[in-house]
């Protein structure tokens, strides 16, 4: 699909048919929020104050965990401006949210609505996107990475899921800080220190043991279930020129209640498309979207989007392919060939084009190989 379109080209053509109330703020998404910041509280309480066996406290943590990444889904809501539209009461909800997550409003505004939603897969402008073979050439830390035999580097890659969000906020953090104005600066290092601060101090007071599962777990936990969804997102998808939430997108399929403990966050082409709408309304949206543009609509389920990252390269080659470096083996992206259900590869070598050996060299000098 070349023919690519920004979102607001398909939004016009959608929205007609939308009900008015769909662009309404839909405050009741609190009381799910209220629910998540209750079960929070009871479990580190419990695990803080009684002397639990292990394996109890061990489920706590992860009851923690799937409420700190359901508290994530809905911050990520707040922040668009979905559940109020007041500035303030909107960051203030939007801190509480991500406080497990300890992330800022401010830099999430920045970083997410600002930026990834606004640059969406573009090579350069999306801090979320991944490399391309040019920039891999030009980094050696990537290109040592890259020399890693890739069932090893999967293997690490989806391990790192587990501390990746925390892990990409804190690079955020360094990558915008400068683009803040100076008063707005000591803003947002608050309310990154913030959240972190009282971490902490949670750790003093009940010490390593109590702390490990009222925080360190819940948080790994958190991150794995979020990164498992962002990494579904765009990474199966080329990278683009135009902003096309068809092309630059994957919505994921989940149990419906999974679907409702999450916001509906599986829902994500629906949400690039109308990004200051509540997800309560995306499966609207979707229908809408299957019936106009059934061919260019990316959806799977969860568990096989996940396995396509496991046997796929992150690296992008010539923008709509991936490419595993070390072997010259290119994928194709969705929309662009790549079948999750059979996942294959073509060998660089094959290619009879002018370029192919100049293309050849490039994939080399990335992965280190020139000398060899």
């Amino acid at each position: 699909m070349n023919d690519f379109h920004p979102f607001g080209w398909y939004a016009a053509k959608i929205a007609p048919h939308l009900p008015k109330k769909a662009f309404q703020p839909v405050k009741s998404r609190l009381f799910g929020g209220l629910a998540y910041v209750g079960l929070v509280i009871a479990g580190i309480l419990a695990v803080s104050l009684f002397h639990l066996h292990p394996v109890w406290n061990l489920l706590i943590s992860v009851v923690l965990g799937f409420s700190f990444a359901a508290l994530g889904f809905l911050g990520h809501e707040i922040l668009h401006g979905t559940v109020v539209r007041t500035p303030w009461l909107r960051d203030l909800l939007g801190a509480i949210a991500f406080w497990p997550l300890c992330t800022g409003p401010k830099l999430w505004r920045k970083w997410h609505n600002a930026s990834h939603h606004v640059h969406t897969q573009h090579e350069e402008k999306d801090p979320d996107a991944w490399p391309s073979m040019e920039k891999l050439a030009k980094s050696r830390l990537l290109s040592w990475v890259y020399r890693i035999p890739f069932p090893i580097r999967a293997f690490f890659a989806f391990s790192s899921l587990s501390v990746m969000f925390t892990l990409h906020s804190v690079r955020m953090l360094f990558y915008f800080f400068h683009d803040f104005r100076r008063k707005n600066r000591a803003i947002v290092l608050f309310q990154f220190f913030l959240p972190w601060a009282s971490w902490l101090g949670l750790l003093w007071l009940v010490g390593w043991e109590k702390w490990l599962f009222a925080f360190l777990l819940p948080l790994l936990v958190a991150n794995t279930i979020v990164m498992s969804y962002i990494s579904t997102n765009h990474r199966l998808n080329p990278l683009v020129s135009v902003n096309d939430p068809l092309a630059n997108s994957l919505s994921v399929t989940v149990p419906k209640w999974i679907d409702v403990l999450h916001f509906n966050f599986s829902y994500h082409t629906e949400h690039h498309l109308f990004p200051a709408m509540s997800s309560k309304y995306y499966p609207l949206v979707k229908t809408h979207i299957k019936r106009m543009w059934p061919d260019r609509y990316h959806e799977m389920p969860m568990g096989k989007a996940l396995a396509a990252l496991w046997k796929t390269p992150r690296v992008y080659y010539e923008l709509n392919e991936l490419i595993e470096p070390k072997q010259g083996h290119v994928y194709g992206t969705l929309g662009n060939g790549l079948n999750p259900d059979r996942i294959v590869h073509r060998e660089l070598e094959t290619e009879k084009q002018p370029r192919a050996a100049k293309k050849r060299a490039k994939a080399k000098k990335a992965a280190g190989q020139e000398n060899l």
